[in-house]
């Protein structure tokens, strides 16, 4: 009987946390993914990319920059490799604890720590390297995947060419058909 109890409050612990953050479903040509954002722990980058969801701008952008061993990037570029058009960078919330470990998303970002936009990116490995050190700034991680790893890693094995000055960019379309929030983060009461 104890041993059910505990069970039980660990469940309802457990559910607890999860509903305070939000749960998205991406939809690409390759297959759904589901991410759970980190509302609790990276705020800024959460909301703006929720933002971004509400407004439907991911759809029909790409994932226009795979590394296999590394991490797979979309969010900014439409179908013909052409920027989107973002609203104002945001602050750079790689000091939050989290790390860039395998099925985590981060905001991509230019040297200027403070210059993410609408791009992320989903680790493919841990990559230890990225985050916050006190010699680099650190990619802020907001989010992991929570199903569909095997979609993730399916857009890691596409075959890459150089288009331009891009590269890395795969060879046939992996589009992002629609992004949806299916569960937002549990509103909390403030006093």
């Amino acid at each position: 009987m104890l041993k059910q109890a505990l069970f039980a409050t660990v469940a309802a612990i457990s559910l607890n946390a999860w509903a305070d953050n939000s749960i998205v479903e991406m939809k690409t040509n390759q297959g759904t993914i589901e991410i759970e954002l980190y509302n609790d722990k990276a705020p800024i980058s959460a909301k703006n990319f929720e933002d971004y969801i509400k407004a439907d701008f991911y759809r029909g952008t790409i994932f226009h920059r795979v590394i296999p061993g590394f991490m797979i990037q979309g969010g900014g570029m439409d179908a013909q490799m052409a920027e989107k058009q973002t609203r104002a960078p945001i602050k750079n919330e790689s000091y939050n604890g989290l790390k860039n470990a395998r099925g985590t998303l981060a905001m991509a970002r230019t040297n200027d720590p403070n210059s993410a936009s609408s791009q992320f990116f989903i680790n493919t490995v841990d990559n230890d390297f990225l985050n916050k050190s006190a010699m680099n700034a650190g990619y802020a991680v907001f989010g992991k995947v929570i199903k569909g790893m095997d979609v993730v890693d399916k857009i890691e094995k596409v075959p890459t060419v150089n288009r331009g000055v891009h590269q890395n960019v795969p060879q046939s379309l992996v589009l992002i058909q629609s992004v949806k929030i299916k569960a937002p983060a549990a509103q909390k009461n403030e006093k």
